[in-house]
Formats: C-alpha cells, structure tokens, sequence
C-alpha cells in the first residue's frame, strides 16, 4: 500500500511520520480479515467470488475471539473487518467492539449498499476508526460492475449517513480500462461530499479480478490515473485542504511517484527516494496478512489460492513465522529473488517486486516480473539490450508518455 499523501505532506514541509497517527504500534502484520464469504452483490472484480448464499464451515463467534487473543498477543495492530458483505454477518458488531475493546485498530470494509439509519446507528456504535465503501465508477459504470441497479444510490447514501455520524469515511475504487475515465468525477465526488480517503487499488489478477485480467487498465491509462492522483493531492495539500490518497496492489507506484517528484521538486528527489526505500514497497507476507472465512491464513487478499495454514489447527502467530513454505519464505527474503525487469530494476529497493500474484498467475512462476508495472526500462534503470522473456498480456510502450520529461 502507498501512502501518497504521507509523501506529498512531506514534501509540503509538514511532520512526517513512519505510520499512520491513529494507528496502534505493533510488531505483527495488518490482518485483513475476510469474515463472511456471503455477499448481496456479484461484482466483477471480486476476489473472493462472493455470492448471495451462506458458505459451509465459516468460524464461530467463539473461534474469531479465540484468533483475536492470538493476534493481539502477536502484536498485529491493525483489524480490517471485511467480506464478502461483513454487514450480513450477524455479529459483525459484537466483533467489531471486542476488537475495539481489545486496542486493535478497526477497519470495516463494505460495498454499503446495506446502510441504512439504523445500520449507520449500529456501526456508529462500535465507533470503527475506518469505514471504505467501494465504488467502480459514477452511477451507470459502477451499476453495471455491481449488476444491481441502483447499487450507486444505496453506496452514496449509505456514506452520506456514516459521514452524519461522525465516521471517517474513505472510498475504494479498483481501476480497469472499463472505469478509467470515471476517476475524474470520483475525485470530485470525494471533494464534495467530504470524504476523507480516497482508496485507488490496481486490478490485481485473483477470484474474478483474475478471470477479467485483460481488462485491466493498459500502462498510458494507469500513467494518467496516476499523474491525476498525484496532481490532485498536491493541489489539495497546496490549498490547506489535505485528504488521504492511498493506492494498493501495484507498489510501481512508489518509484512512478519519484519520477513526478524528479520533475516538480527536483531538489527533494534524493531524500524521497530515501524516505521510499525505508517504506520498502509491497509486504505481502510481511507486514500484511489475510485471513479468510474458513480460517486459511494467505500471504495477503490476492492470495486465495495459496494457503499457509488453518487458525483451526494453529495459532496465526505459529503460522505467520513458520518459513517452510517456500512462497512465505521468498516473500520475506530480502531482496526479494526476483527474474525479468524485475530483477534487473534499480528500485527494487523501493518496490520490493510489487505483485507476486499477477507474476504467478501470467507466468505460473511467482517470481518473474510483475506484468502491471506501467514504467519502461529507462525509468527503472535498466540497461538497454537486455534480452528476456515478455510475460505480459499486453504490448508495452516502447518509450511511455511523459518519460524523461
């Protein structure tokens, strides 16, 4: 995950911090917790190929509990309660304020569809640190991503009565060539409805997301969502109005973002490329851990297809550090041993091979290149005339838009 606006406030002259201020320290992962598979949409990017049924063999009351006692003795300071739809889940609240009780900081992860008055009230309640509604786009594109008309309404009402309460309300929005050209009107959405963070995941290639790939957004498109992002958030820091700008799923982000810096503020370029590599670029199996409904422990969301072990049958903190798989143990090498651009780029450091999953299912091999990275080998510093493989499932540009400009 990149936090953009961190950066951009650094380079404002403002503090700058190593973790989020309203986040508890802690030594274990952030845990993504997918607690119901159960969903009232079928969305067409959906990892985890939710449907409007109950799943079989999904944990207890009593077995979340006991999970979140090992996970607090572990040290993971971050809970993000999501789905399917965690709203369809009947003790979604009682889990939500044990955790809060707990010390965890709380996410709840909602399509929002689901909030009305009264469910606002309960979710208030718990007083959740952070509550993200997803959307695809304006009302036709996210309507027709969600099949359910209508979908866009309920979503934007159900935020507008999260915001009534005092709940810090962000968006989350999973960019493909099908919605690019919403993200404009989205970014005005969040300016006019207050919202305080606006989410930007990049199509990565697991459940649904894996079955749509070759709609992911093209590299000039992801340049220009990216140049909007940035552009947008240094304005709003600019003019004393900051939000929080995060993308997720393509840590190429990172080293992108220094090439903006390299041509608005050349000055503070060394001391951000610094700052990027102390963040260190993607944590899948670091520090960002999932857990699904039936108590798999993954690598991250994006890993479904790959489980390291059941809370059922051990302790998350037993299956977190055991390094006998060879996935978990390639993820937390460092650096990372890495084939194709990715190997030979000169931020990897910064990036740390961004998504292994996209690698994994373009190549079947998850440590070869990461076919979402947007930037060319000038930009990464690759020596030209190297000869490798294409794994991609598109023609790369052979000089992109803006390079060196």
């Amino acid at each position: 995950m990149f936090r953009i606006s961190r950066y951009m406030r650094q380079l404002a002259g403002q503090s700058g911090r190593t973790r989020r201020p309203d986040a508890p320290a802690g030594h274990g992962p952030v845990v993504i917790w997918n607690l119901i598979r159960r969903c009232n949409l079928t969305c067409k990017h959906c990892y985890s190929i939710s449907a409007d049924k109950d799943f079989a063999g999904e944990l207890s009351l009593a077995e979340v509990e006991t999970v979140m006692d090992d996970l607090k003795a572990f040290g993971v300071p971050v809970l993000i309660l999501s789905g399917g739809e965690p709203l369809l889940r009947e003790d979604i609240f009682a889990i939500g304020a044990r955790a809060k009780a707990m010390g965890f900081y709380v996410g709840l992860s909602t399509n929002g569809t689901l909030i009305d008055a009264a469910m606002a009230e309960r979710i208030a309640a718990v007083d959740f640190d952070y509550l993200g509604i997803s959307l695809d786009g304006t009302r036709e594109t996210h309507d027709r991503f969600r099949r359910l008309d209508g979908a866009f309404e309920r979503s934007i009402d159900g935020l507008r009565l999260a915001r009534g309460l005092g709940l810090k309300v962000g968006l989350r929005f999973t960019l493909t060539a099908d919605n690019a050209h919403d993200l404009p009107a989205l970014l005005q959405l969040v300016e006019d409805e207050g919202i305080d963070r606006f989410y930007l995941s990049h199509l990565n290639y697991a459940g649904r997301g894996n079955k749509h790939r070759r709609d992911d957004a093209h590299h000039r498109m992801t340049r220009e969502a990216m140049d909007l992002l940035f552009d947008t958030c240094w304005a709003l820091e600019s003019a004393g109005r900051p939000k929080d700008f995060t993308t997720g799923n393509n840590d190429a982000d990172g080293v992108y973002f220094l090439h903006w810096v390299a041509r608005h503020l050349p000055e503070r370029l060394d001391e951000m490329r610094a700052r990027l590599a102390r963040w260190g670029g993607n944590a899948s199996g670091v520090g960002v851990a999932n857990i699904d409904n039936l108590g798999n422990v993954h690598p991250d969301t994006m890993w479904w297809h790959h489980t390291l072990g059941n809370v059922r049958e051990r302790a998350f903190s037993e299956i977190w550090q055991d390094r006998s798989d060879p996935l978990m143990a390639g993820l937390n090498q460092r650096p990372r041993a890495l084939k194709g651009r990715c190997g030979d780029c000169a931020y990897l450091d910064v990036c740390n091979g961004s998504s292994r999953v996209r690698a994994q299912q373009v190549t079947g091999d998850p440590w070869q290149e990461d076919p979402g990275c947007y930037l060319n080998d000038g930009e990464l510093g690759i020596a030209p005339g190297r000869e490798r493989v294409q794994v991609t499932p598109w023609v790369r540009l052979a000089e992109a838009p803006g390079a060196g400009s």
